[in-house]
């Protein structure tokens, strides 16, 4: 315990003890007053100003601290996993990810924030109300329509890389159409609206693009998963950002498969417990906020029993 608190102090600075917790400066917020609040015994701490919290230490350690802190804590708390992982993952860019492809909107693109009243128009607002989407979320997503081969009579939701150049839109028809989705030709290796995303909070890892308006801090994976040379996987494990998994409530193999990745390197991982059989995009924003309060964190002892389960 001495040990433990020595290697907080020296990366936290000093602390004030108060009811068996210390006191430290918060290292996230960086607020003057001591209000990050550690035990180390119950391994948890929270921040009474930023509200930062989480139940692993560790977090703060590979966070904050060098490579030999965190391997000494690694070694107090008898966990000598092997971190050369980690490291690695940010040694060797792969060739795939050297340029992110950059795109236009379709021809004839129209925001639906402007009022046209044409009949395009009222259909596509239509659509997109029938999905449960406000005046707000069209603002914030940026969400248009074009009437213009081929993307004619579609919604059109682009996606902003974090220097705001256009890297990909989803274009989902709201006509009769077999082919629901046309999408641009271009690698699904981004993360989608990136621009808009904070990594210093708990991102939301959802589906599809309709899921995350629902959620705040959302981002889709596009039908696919993650792995370990995805620009989403990387950017998570170098923010040590804490995730709230949310894909389908069909998705149990594609859901374990991540938790298994994430919690491989430490990332903190709640997942939402879905109460029917509905997906995010078909419930309302009441909902799927109330799901995310009773999203419970994952350990590895749960994922591992999940697998168990599951043969």
């Amino acid at each position: 315990m001495n040990e433990k608190f020595a290697i907080l102090t020296t990366i936290l600075g000093r602390s004030f003890k108060s009811s068996g917790e210390h006191l430290f400066a918060c290292p996230y917020c960086g607020h003057h007053k001591h209000k990050f609040s550690v035990n180390i015994e119950k391994n948890v701490y929270k921040c009474w100003v930023c509200d930062q919290r989480g139940k692993n230490l560790y977090r703060i350690i590979r966070r904050f601290g060098t490579f030999s802190q965190q391997e000494k804590w690694k070694e107090l708390s008898g966990d000598r996993a092997d971190l050369g992982e980690f490291d690695n993952l940010f040694k060797e860019e792969p060739v795939e990810q050297d340029k992110e492809a950059v795109i236009e909107l379709p021809v004839g693109f129209q925001t639906l924030t402007r009022i046209s009243g044409s009949k395009s128009q009222r259909r596509a607002l239509g659509y997109l109300a029938s999905r449960g989407l406000r005046e707000r979320d069209i603002l914030k997503w940026k969400i248009g329509y074009t009437t213009e081969y081929p993307y004619e009579d579609r919604i059109i939701i682009p996606s902003f890389n974090d220097s705001g150049d256009l890297n990909y839109f989803i274009a989902r028809s709201f006509a009769e159409n077999p082919y629901r989705y046309k999408n641009p030709k271009v690698s699904r290796n981004i993360i989608f609206n990136e621009l808009y995303l904070d990594f210093e909070k708990e991102i939301v890892l959802v589906e599809g693009v309709f899921d995350a308006i629902k959620a705040e801090n959302a981002v889709p994976i596009l039908g696919s998963t993650i792995r370990e040379t995805s620009r989403l996987f990387r950017k998570i494990v170098k923010y040590d950002t804490p995730v709230l998994l949310a894909l389908d409530s069909d998705a149990h193999k594609k859901s374990q498969a991540i938790k298994k990745l994430l919690l491989k390197y430490g990332i903190e991982v709640r997942q939402m417990q879905y109460r029917d059989d509905r997906d995010l995009g078909e419930m309302t924003h009441k909902e799927v906020e109330e799901l995310s309060l009773e999203a419970q964190i994952i350990t590895p002892q749960d994922s591992l029993l999940e697998a168990i389960s599951a043969l």
